[in-house]
């Protein structure tokens, strides 16, 4: 730790009430099938793995659960730090049509969300829905369950990953380990953008 972190660490402290938790998470890019069976992109940072399991927390409002709940399998897209502008491009854009009142005023209806992003689909492996060739890992995953959250409001998806590609350049040759000095995460702090460096960008609900 630094001198001036350690001195930030140990400075009084004051209680707080920020308008979100995004305290330091990677930005994932759910892929999930609609009823047309075309795809849909759903930016989202709060999601966490342990073993082969992964859970995820979804606004109710969008176009993923829906899609989850029927077709129960997804795609979990990790992008590298260097795709924040596109993934912002995805932040403004809604599946569901119409809009639901909770995103009106604030986000617009796109049925294609890699040509608005600028992305490109692959076929996935183990599930039908696409995984997204700019990002750097995808995990092929099932649901498992989807439970309301306490608040209300959103979901939480516990989804089992059933397979795993990396992109060769973050790799360590002859393993399956990925190499963490060559990989380079897109990170959501408090809704701006921050590789492993300094920040890259903000995102368009920022409000500081």
């Amino acid at each position: 730790m630094s001198v001036q972190s350690t001195q930030l660490a140990t400075s009084a402290h004051r209680t707080i009430t920020p308008s979100v938790l995004y305290f330091g998470t990677p930005v994932v890019l759910v892929t999930t099938r609609n009823p047309d069976g075309s795809a849909n992109i759903t930016p989202m940072s709060s999601a966490w793995a342990l073993g082969s399991t992964v859970v995820l927390g979804l606004g109710d409002s969008g176009q993923a659960v829906p899609n989850l709940e029927r077709e129960r399998e997804c795609v979990l897209n990790l992008p590298s730090a260097d795709l924040w502008e596109r993934v912002e491009r995805l932040a403004p854009l809604t599946g569901r049509h119409p809009v639901p009142a909770a995103k009106a005023g604030k986000y617009r209806h796109e049925p294609d969300k890699f040509g608005a992003a600028g992305l490109t689909p692959l076929p996935a492996e183990t599930v039908r829905p696409p995984r997204i060739a700019e990002c750097a890992l995808h995990l092929e995953a099932e649901v498992v369950s989807i439970t309301p959250g306490t608040e209300g409001g959103f979901r939480i998806v516990e989804t089992l990953v059933r397979r795993i590609h990396a992109a060769d350049g973050i790799t360590v040759p002859g393993t399956s380990h990925v190499d963490t000095g060559r990989w380079q995460p897109l990170l959501y702090v408090f809704r701006h953008y921050f590789g492993t460096g300094s920040r890259l960008g903000r995102t368009f609900k920022a409000e500081t």
